[in-house]
């Protein structure tokens, strides 16, 4: 073998060693991400699947609760609201929900479903995420009064469902809500 032969085989070599070495710390990269990861959990919202036998789904979830239980609630005021940036309860909103904590309480087989809204201003992430500590907050308020826990479902559409249109005061109050359904 010739010297030319033997010492490009070693550059070859050393070559196919260094490419090889930076493909891996590549992957190696790619693959563990960076130190400096978010330490909060993000929500993610998916569409809703369209349940069995329904035909027109809009997206609502359904409850099955008896005739009377329905009745009872077309007859109660079902929107609690919410000043801006807060998920508290105030005295006006746990006056509404003291009348569906005694209806629940009374048919204790019946669910409740609780949509928690918010107006337009923030971000889509943030505005999903005060939706759910909306209606958490009125879910925890009547688990609070003796619901049972178990028959209270919480969704947040965050400003995806508006109550009114508009970019007034007015409008973003009637869009700071949690709707109870039955």
């Amino acid at each position: 073998m010739s010297t030319y032969s033997i010492l490009s085989s070693t550059t070859n070599n050393r070559f196919a060693k260094i490419a090889a070495l930076a493909v891996l710390s590549t992957a190696v990269a790619l693959t563990t991400g960076c130190a400096t990861k978010r330490a909060t959990s993000e929500v993610v919202v998916a569409p809703l699947g369209i349940p069995g036998g329904q035909v027109g789904y809009t997206g609502a979830i359904v409850m099955d609760n008896p005739n009377a239980v329905i009745s009872a609630a077309d007859n109660l005021q079902a929107v609690v609201y919410f000043d801006f940036d807060r998920s508290e309860i105030t005295s006006q909103s746990a006056s509404t929900l003291n009348q569906h904590a005694s209806l629940l309480s009374s048919n204790p087989a019946a669910s409740v479903l609780i949509a928690g809204h918010t107006d337009e201003r923030g971000s889509r992430e943030y505005n999903i995420a005060l939706g759910e500590r909306r209606a958490q907050s009125a879910s925890a308020y009547l688990a609070s009064q003796g619901v049972a826990a178990n028959n209270i479902r919480v969704i947040s559409y965050g400003e995806e469902r508006p109550a009114a249109a508009g970019n007034t005061e007015e409008a973003y109050a009637l869009n700071r809500r949690a709707e109870l359904s039955y």
